[in-house]
């Protein structure tokens, strides 16, 4: 299964690391990432796989919770398709 993690809030040492930290122990690989910084903000955006059969996107959002409020993000996790769906022009 694939899903898409966005990642926005204010550009600080370690963000990748703690949350492709948190990916990789709820057993999810990485399969694309795109990083930016605007002025100070940071925001990354990747494309993540996963077997659906041991965790969900739910499980993935509820793991990345503690990363989110510790390094004062706003991360969201959503099914590919749905992602896909929600940007068609």
């Amino acid at each position: 299964m694939k899903a898409i993690v966005t990642v926005v809030g204010k550009d600080k040492k370690g963000i990748i690391a703690r949350v492709s930290n948190v990916l990789y122990e709820s057993g999810v690989n990485i399969a694309d990432i795109s990083q930016t910084i605007m002025g100070d903000m940071f925001t990354m955006i990747m494309m993540v796989e996963f077997d659906g059969g041991e965790i969900s996107v739910q499980d993935i959002s509820d793991n990345l919770a503690a990363a989110e409020k510790e390094m004062g993000l706003t991360i969201h996790v959503q099914r590919e398709e749905i992602f896909t769906s929600m940007h068609r022009i």
